[in-house]
């Protein structure tokens, strides 16, 4: 991007942010210009990072003082430099405008999980995927980059698997309002037995009333009730809460023959090998369900229950986990299994307890559809479309738990 080109964007920022009445169109054109500006400058900062850290004993000192930030932020800046360094595609597209910061640190992350003499590798495999960085979200670039590391390491399984073992930890500390925190890291074997017993104790701690001062938004209240139901199975009063076993699909996409095989659906968003599914023998519950395009074509138990019940059963909230990782509504990050099945066409007009009637929104968007006038509907191969109050129109392509 040149100077001229940045004097239009600043121009044009300027303009929309001193009209007291700007349209629709101008904003959006206006974030726009921000994001280009912000890509431009962020691919800027990265040079000015590697030169100082080039020059300096101690760069995250340096930058943390230049920037007034924190040591850690430091760190992560430096970390972005180097993969912007080794990447130049990724970081001319940056530089362009076309990206943003989070698609050069969804390659940091990504990197790090392979060993050394492995990260180069992916490294050059993401920055020839910069063309696909330019027309996706950073949550899709992630997805993508991610699929790629697992494809490297696809033939390495067991070992990674010893090494998350190995790197498994838990900590608690006290912060400055007094409150007792934890955190962990867990291998992905072990998180998703953990996650099974910890959302087996929320349905049935709280599925007829919530604790008190429970908070009404969508995620925190999903974080509020695991923290009460984590509470309490430590206390071992759950209930008579059953044991929680760890459930996932093999998903299997008719139509992706250029993928290296079908994708294990977890309840937790990991990548676990093929290799390593033994693990899990005896303690989990497995499912096969076959999509293309949009369409499940196989999964196992009823899936059309017509007017005999208004809730989904099992089966059917299985069969969606096939096609998706979180809510329907574009751009909403809230999981899967904390989505509630929503009648395309309601079921107080008539609509039917149906797979192709049913699709998983959270309560937050949930509540938009029946109470805001947000009306969604479903194409032939799922592709949604979503209408809201103000006129504007959405759309989305068939649905898939794949990478971008």
């Amino acid at each position: 991007m040149d100077r001229t080109a940045i004097s239009e964007r600043v121009e044009r920022i300027d303009a929309v942010c001193s009209d007291p009445e700007p349209g629709v169109a101008a904003v959006e054109a206006a974030l726009v210009a921000a994001r280009e500006l912000t890509g431009w400058v962020e691919a800027r900062r990265g040079l000015l990072v590697a030169k100082l850290a080039a020059r300096s004993s101690f760069p995250e000192a340096a930058i943390a003082e230049a920037d007034r930030t924190s040591i850690a932020a430091a760190h992560k800046a430096r970390e972005r430099a180097e993969t912007l360094e080794a990447t130049p595609r990724l970081a001319e597209v940056l530089g362009e405008g076309a990206t943003t910061a989070g698609h050069i640190d969804a390659v940091t992350r990504a990197a790090r999980t392979l060993p050394e003499a492995r990260r180069r590798e992916l490294l050059d495999r993401a920055d020839a995927l910069a063309d696909v960085a330019g027309t996706s979200t950073v949550e899709q670039f992630a997805k993508r980059v991610a699929l790629e590391a697992q494809r490297i390491e696809s033939g390495d399984g067991m070992d990674r698997l010893e090494r998350q073992r190995r790197a498994t930890r838990l900590r608690s500390w006290v912060d400055d309002d007094g409150m007792w925190n934890l955190r962990g890291r867990f291998d992905p074997v072990t998180g998703v037995r953990l996650d099974a017993k910890l959302h087996a104790a929320v349905e049935t701690l709280f599925a007829q009333s919530t604790p008190p001062d429970c908070p009404d938004d969508a995620i925190e209240k999903q974080h509020f009730l695991a923290a009460h139901a984590l509470a309490r199975l430590v206390d071992g009063a759950t209930g008579g809460a059953r044991p929680g076993r760890a459930e996932y699909l093999v998903v299997i996409d008719a139509d992706a023959t250029d993928q290296p095989g079908p994708v294990a659906q977890w309840p937790i968003p990991v990548e676990i090998p093929t290799r390593v599914l033994a693990e899990l023998a005896g303690d989990a519950d497995v499912s096969a369900v076959v999509v293309r395009n949009g369409v499940i074509l196989h999964a196992p138990g009823e899936l059309h229950l017509g007017r005999a019940t208004r809730l989904a059963n099992r089966a059917q909230r299985r069969a969606l986990r096939g096609l998706y990782r979180t809510c329907a509504i574009p751009g909403c990050s809230v999981a899967y299994d904390r989505c509630e099945l929503h009648h395309v066409l309601w079921w107080r007009h008539g609509g039917c307890t149906d797979l192709d009637n049913l699709l998983p929104i959270c309560s937050k968007h949930h509540a938009r559809v029946h109470h805001d006038g947000w009306v969604v509907a479903l194409g032939p191969d799922r592709q949604l479309t979503l209408r809201l109050p103000d006129g504007t129109i959405q759309f989305t392509g068939p649905p898939t738990i794949r990478a971008a």
